[in-house]
């Protein structure tokens, strides 16, 4: 219960006991003996009707009714009990009228207002009987000033009482001072009590007289005045309404058009809101990273140019950038998925911004290249133990969907100078020392001017090699494999050398990595494929008995994963007649071992041609066995640095050692490469290793000098511990080659 209602139900019960006493005493002291038609009538038009008869004042709450003078008339001629009992009945049946016609009135409030108009008239013949004495015998004596100072005291009483109550009963409810209320509400009230008065006065007079006419007269009188100020209430009303209406349309269209104005203000203001926030989001995208919401290279070059100006200004300023790429990356993606991978580009993110230092800037330029500005950075020592301290947070695993991913960094370092003319320059260099990085396998690389003179350098070499490929300037060499069981020849391996025309043969060591690096090992790997296949079936038919030679050409990484890899290898058989078994393609541990689930089905595709398969520079790499056994392969090639280094109880004799055994296990062919000493030979043909190549037998030869090499195939076995031989040198001046070649 709240505190209005509270004080209603406390005022309520106060005021319920003197409505109950003067309820008894009207009861009790009621004039039986003057019990008439006149005051049953007198009953009846004041209960029933006197609600009917009123008249709204214009401009006020007030309206006049004839319950009052109905009321002070009863007082008058029949005394205060009857009175009483007429103002509790009055005020119930007014009560009950305004609820039927739909006004809201609580029962409580009903009550109230019951209680507060009988207590008023008990409390006003009391005070009217202090004054005056009986009210009855006060009007029966005649004496008109008498009358009229007795209805004034009526009217004056009746008014302050009833305005008081009302008042102090609407203060509770609404909280106000119970004066304002008064003053608000009641003080216009005391014309309805003033003129009930006169009018009870003027009806009081032609009874007692007991003049009909007169009392008819008044009654018409009171009525043309009642009907006709009704009337001109009524026209007042209409006129107002008219008035009202018409003032309400003209506001209510003014009011159309402040809202048709305020509608456009407001869609003006909302459409520059708008525009704003669509180039606030504009600018943001323009400046800022969609997938970590980091700022991009656009925003990355904008800083930077600022801080080369100041440089140029200042020669104190000073700062670095460090530009990251993480290692592993691309088979992160293949073998998770790229969801993962971008949940892990947005950790990698939150890192670097976690561990940023004051006054840097962290942006992700593409893929999972990112790059920051280090302000201030003069400090060489300072710059690279960030980068020692970056390196290190981000090479911690990440927990992606409860599994651990791990990767690495490499960092390219640059400092930035008044030197530099662009930004473009500072990310250039920066870029490069990453790279350099990558290359030496460091967690991060300073940028030094020999870096961009290799860049150039490798720039050159790349268009060059992309001439190259068009023109085909590659040129094959031949190294031979030999069956080390017989001492006879078993195939050969391919080997490219690049025939540069201003440089001549350039090593496969230069441009290999930038092929791989570049993509161009795709369309030299297929060249190298045709020539070899198409050489080997030249030979077969100059040379009667060369039947079961083999040829081997390795397959890149790059190439391996190329999705038109079947189609380039079926296209060379069927375009060179080769039989599918004598090629052999040679693919490295770590080619198929970065996805070995996709590895292990494109093996079997190519196996499914016919062609041989070879692991090559087995034992540098992180075969797992149980993926081992699974790849349809033919040959493990044993890497040069085990069997060159190979010496009793050696433990690369017993690498060596483990790997032939590992093969028998697996029913696979061992090849050993880099063999040049007859004491490795020796070894080998103990364990058992079925073929061998190496300087010991010959270097890669052009193609002119295979031919010799295929007819005298037996010029091997002179190298045997039976022959006179004991060396690649004096075996060397058996054969008569010239390996300078």
């Amino acid at each position: 219960m709240d505190r209005k209602e509270r004080l209603t139900n406390l005022y309520l019960i106060v005021l319920a006991p003197l409505g109950i006493a003067a309820a008894a005493w009207a009861v009790y002291g009621f004039p039986l003996d003057r019990l008439s038609p006149g005051l049953v009538a007198l009953f009846v038009i004041a209960v029933f009707f006197s609600s009917y008869f009123r008249i709204q004042l214009p401009r006020t709450k007030i309206h006049l009714t004839i319950a009052d003078a109905m009321i002070m008339l009863s007082m008058l001629v029949y005394g205060g009990q009857v009175g009483v009992i007429m103002a509790f009945l009055e005020t119930a049946f007014t009560s009950y009228g305004l609820r039927r016609k739909g006004v809201i009135q609580k029962n409580k409030t009903a009550v109230i207002n019951v209680l507060i108009g009988g207590v008023a008239v008990f409390a006003t013949t009391y005070i009217v009987r202090a004054i005056f004495g009986s009210a009855v015998q006060t009007y029966e004596q005649g004496d008109g000033a008498a009358l009229f100072w007795l209805l004034a005291t009526m009217a004056t009483s009746l008014f302050l009482i009833n305005s008081v109550a009302v008042s102090a009963f609407i203060a509770v409810r609404s909280g106000k001072s119970l004066v304002s209320v008064w003053n608000d509400y009641c003080v216009n009230a005391l014309v309805m009590y003033f003129s009930g008065a006169a009018l009870a006065g003027f009806a009081a007079k032609a009874l007692q007289q007991t003049n009909l006419l007169l009392f008819a007269g008044v009654t018409a009188f009171f009525g043309i005045i009642y009907f006709t100020y009704r009337r001109y209430v009524e026209d007042i009303k209409k006129t107002s309404a008219k008035a009202e209406k018409s003032e309400r349309e003209r506001a209510e269209q003014a009011e159309s058009h402040v809202v048709e104005l305020q509608h456009y203000v407001a869609e003006l203001e909302k459409s520059s809101v708008a525009l704003r926030e669509s180039r606030e989001k504009f600018r943001y995208a323009a400046y800022h990273d969609a997938l970590t919401g980091l700022p991009n290279r656009n925003r990355f070059q904008e800083e930077l140019e600022l801080l080369l100006d100041a440089c140029r200004t200042n020669s104190g300023v000073g700062f670095a950038v460090l530009y990251l790429d993480l290692d592993r990356f691309k088979t992160i993606n293949e073998s998770l998925g790229h969801s993962t991978g971008d949940r892990l580009i947005r950790s990698v993110g939150e890192r670097m911004s976690e561990l940023r230092v004051e006054e840097s800037l962290v942006g992700r330029f593409s893929g999972d290249e990112f790059a920051i500005i280090l302000r201030y950075g003069r400090d060489a020592s300072v710059v690279t133990k960030f980068a020692e301290d970056l390196a290190q947070r981000i090479s911690e695993p990440f927990v992606i969907d409860r599994r651990e991913v791990f990767t690495s960094v490499s960092i390219g370092i640059a400092f930035g100078n008044a030197e530099y003319r662009k930004a473009e320059e500072v990310l250039r260099d920066a870029d490069i020392a990453m790279y350099r990085a990558k290359e030496l396998q460091k967690p991060y690389v300073i940028f030094d001017s020999a870096m961009h003179a290799r860049a150039v350098k490798r720039l050159e070499l790349e268009t060059d090699l992309r001439y190259a490929v068009e023109e085909e300037q590659f040129e094959l060499f031949y190294q031979p494999i030999i069956a080390l069981e017989e001492m006879r020849l078993a195939g050969f391996e391919a080997l490219v050398r690049w025939n540069h025309p201003r440089k001549g043969l350039v090593s496969p060591a230069e441009f290999i990595p930038l092929a791989e690096s570049t993509g161009l090992i795709v369309p030299m790997t297929l060249q190298i494929l045709r020539a070899a296949s198409f050489q080997l079936v030249e030979w077969k038919l100059r040379n009667p008995g060369s039947e079961l030679l083999t040829v081997s050409v390795n397959l890149s990484g790059k190439h391996f994963s190329h999705p038109g890899l079947l189609e380039h290898i079926t296209s060379v058989l069927d375009e060179s007649g080769l039989d599918p078994a004598s090629l052999k393609l040679e693919i490295t541990e770590s080619a198929v071992m970065d996805s070995a689930e996709t590895a292990i089905a494109m093996l079997k595709r190519i196996k499914a041609t016919g062609v041989k398969l070879s692991i090559d520079d087995f034992g540098t790499g992180y075969s797992s066995l149980s993926y081992l056994h699974r790849f349809p392969i033919d040959t493990l090639k044993v890497d040069r640095s085990f069997v060159s280094t190979m010496e009793q109880g050696s433990e690369n004799a017993e690498i060596v050692r483990t790997v032939i055994a590992l093969a028998k296990a697996l029913r696979l062919d061992v090849i050993a490469e880099g063999i040049e000493s007859i004491h490795q030979l020796q070894q080998l043909r103990m364990l058992g290793c079925e073929f061998g190549q190496g300087y010991l037998f010959s270097r890669p030869l052009p193609v002119s000098e295979i031919d010799r090499l295929i007819e005298d195939n037996d010029r091997w076995q002179a190298i045997t511990p039976s022959g006179s031989f004991g060396s690649i040198e004096s075996y060397a001046e058996f054969v008569k080659f010239d390996f300078a070649q």
